[in-house]
């Protein structure tokens, strides 16, 4: 047989590539505007009508929100069903994390899940719908890049695990936010103490309405941040800037430090390395439950299951203080809202010849709003060594909900840690116009650095 060198390279060229996942058909993208919601959720509820059908989501206004100020709860007035603690753990288990019944074990005084009733609150705009039900046929996968995608959940009916971490880092939580939160480490011996306080302009590029593919493609930045430090006093006057990109290898972060008076590019914002906003507490893909590329693991879809998972808490910015809302080990469990909901469970395992401190992790990502709520991870020893979460409220004003706070507790060591606390601020995560691309530059980080 007679083979042409340029067909024989073109192959070699895609194998090296890594398999391609295209979008699905049209006739399965009709699921969307009937079985499915605009998002890619199943909008039927489950059978012990423990979960309702999906109707809309949660878009009318809520009493207390105060624009760019305080945000109320458009569920305080309900108390919990039931609560799961030390000593029933073992009749919920089969609905729970393997981290959260081992947070139950570990903190049995501290650490409490009290279940509410749950509420599909879900959102989004008419265009990320809309876009939405475009990607699920335009988009494409190849070598741990998304493309063809843009303004929208990337691929809705998702068909691996890899698809559905994507839809993690490109869900839906607005465009432009601007907010103050203060961070805080829980010891071992169950103090806390204070890491971060600083004020944080958040973007999604790839969610400015009037964009398309093409033109999102030419940059690929999806995520941009501004952090700017006003405390604890040793560390007022930092500030960091990262940018985020469909191609892991361009993520980019810059560190200004007032006592070099400097800007700094940070070599390898990835992955496990510790990230400086969180004083090297936590590590970049832990940030969110999970955030960055994807190449060191296999990825694998395991199915849905039914999981209690923290849900639309709004209860959580209602305390007046931060003191409030802090126990010894973990977040006061009083203030904490969890949910039954279904989710996307995806195991992570460390790729041969990789190096990553943990060499297995499990995730559980809620089929409505596309979040990673809850990621346990397992060390080299084959521990349950760290458990991970993050929690949303609801913004009607978007209309979405928002990832606002997240953190992880090491079940071995028992130090924990948690973000974005707003309980002393006068504002809570307020909906801004578009800014200037300018400002998420090192540039303009060195312009307004201390001097």
């Amino acid at each position: 047989m007679i083979k042409s060198p340029t067909l024989v390279a073109a192959l070699a060229a895609l194998l090296a590539a890594g398999p391609c996942i295209a979008g699905v058909g049209a006739d399965e993208a009709a699921k969307l505007k009937s079985e499915l919601t605009p998002l890619g959720a199943e909008k039927a509820g489950n059978k012990d009508n423990t979960i309702p059908a999906w109707s809309g989501g949660w878009t009318k206004a809520i009493p207390g929100d105060q624009p760019n100020g305080k945000r109320g709860d458009p569920f305080k007035d309900e108390k919990p069903l039931f609560s799961i603690s030390a000593a029933n753990v073992q009749q919920y288990a089969d609905k729970l994390a393997e981290g959260t019944v081992a947070m139950l074990r570990k903190f049995p005084e501290d650490f409490r899940v009290d279940v509410y009733p749950t509420h599909r609150t879900a959102a989004a705009p008419a265009w990320v719908y809309e876009n939405t039900f475009k990607n699920a046929t335009r988009g494409s996968y190849a070598n741990g890049v998304p493309t063809g995608v843009y303004g929208g959940i990337p691929f809705p009916i998702p068909k691996t695990g890899e698809e559905v971490i994507w839809n993690h880092s490109l869900r839906w939580q607005g465009s432009t936010l601007r907010f103050s939160g203060t961070q805080y480490q829980f010891t071992s011996d169950g103090r806390t103490v204070m890491a971060l306080d600083g004020t944080i302009d958040q973007q999604m590029p790839y969610y400015l309405e009037g964009g398309s593919p093409e033109e999102f493609a030419k940059d690929a930045d999806y995520f941009t941040i501004r952090i700017l430090n006003s405390g604890p006093p040793i560390r007022a006057g930092e500030s960091i800037v990262a940018r985020s990109n469909l191609d892991a290898s361009k993520d980019q972060s810059w560190l200004y430090l007032t006592g070099q008076r400097r800007v700094r590019k940070l070599p390898n914002p990835c992955c496990d390395t510790p990230t400086p906003t969180s004083s090297g507490l936590m590590s970049f893909d832990e940030v969110f439950a999970w955030f960055g590329g994807l190449q060191r693991f296999d990825w694998k879809l395991v199915g849905k299951k039914e999981v209690f998972i923290p849900y639309n808490n709004n209860k959580m910015l209602q305390p007046k203080s931060d003191s409030e809302m802090l126990g010894k080990h973990s977040l006061n469990p009083d203030h904490v809202r969890w949910e039954l909901h279904r989710v996307w469970v995806v195991d992570a395992t460390l790729k041969a010849g990789q190096r990553h401190q943990a060499a297995k992790s499990r995730y559980y990502c809620d089929e409505d709003t596309w979040q990673c709520a809850i990621a346990d991870r397992w060390d080299a020893k084959g521990q349950l060594w760290k458990t991970v979460f993050t929690t949303n409220f609801v913004a009607p004003d978007m209309p979405g909900t928002v990832t606002f706070g997240y953190g992880y507790h090491d079940l071995l060591s028992g130090v924990g840690y948690f973000t974005n606390l707003q309980n002393s601020k006068s504002s809570q995560y307020s909906i801004q116009k578009r800014l200037p691309d300018s400002v998420f530059t090192p540039d303009a980080m060195a312009g307004e650095g201390v001097r």
